[in-house]
């Protein structure tokens, strides 16, 4: 099967909230790649909102979508988490988490109400975004003696690539993301000069 070249995302971070009988659920949406940095994300919630109850969350993850997790964080089961993965579903996004936070109004909602609530929380965060549709791309990460550095550095301008995360020491590192259908034919350049060596990121 073809890889897919592109997947839907949001562009940057987007709230939604939503309320009933004194209940508050607050959404946060926001693009997302791997599952430690997802865990930053939630740590970083819980403690911003350490008076609520819960924060109940889902992720998708890959081009292919098949990482993905839905968590109610105490919540009744599949009464938080399968709502909001359910909406990631929906919009058909990739690489993105939602996060809900709830602070409690003294009243149970039952499952059927907590299902509405944690759903449409996450349907607000997604609208409330800009939805968009990224390129795939191959990152990996190139590791190579101070010496190497002009041949490396000249084989990326010469393909037009954006470096990140870059660490120009004696030992130096920096991470770039290579065009699929160049992919192969870049590493085989790079992996020609002499003490470099190539570390796959993932296809993402």
């Amino acid at each position: 099967m073809e890889q897919k070249s592109t997947y839907r995302t949001l562009k940057e971070l987007s709230e939604g909230i939503y309320k009933e009988k004194g209940s508050k659920f607050i959404a946060f949406a926001v693009p997302c790649y791997t599952e430690k940095e997802a865990k930053e994300y939630l740590d970083n919630w819980r403690k911003e909102h350490y008076q609520s109850r819960h924060v109940c969350y889902a992720y998708r993850f890959g081009v292919d979508q098949k990482v993905f997790r839905a968590n109610d964080d105490g919540e009744p089961n599949n009464s938080a988490g399968a709502p909001i993965l359910g909406q990631i579903q929906s919009f058909d996004l990739s690489n993105i988490l939602i996060g809900v936070v709830r602070y409690f109004g003294g009243t149970k909602l039952g499952v059927g109400g907590l299902i509405h609530a944690y759903k449409i929380a996450a349907k607000e965060a997604i609208e409330n975004g800009e939805i968009c549709e990224l390129e795939v791309f191959d990152w990996i990460r190139i590791h190579f003696d101070y010496g190497a550095m002009p041949n490396v550095m000249n084989l990326l301008k010469q393909h037009n690539l954006v470096m990140k995360d870059q660490v120009f020491e004696e030992s130096c590192t920096l991470v770039v993301n290579l065009p699929l259908n160049k992919s192969t034919f870049i590493q085989e350049e790079l992996q020609e000069i002499t003490n470099v060596e190539i570390e796959s990121l993932g296809i993402y």
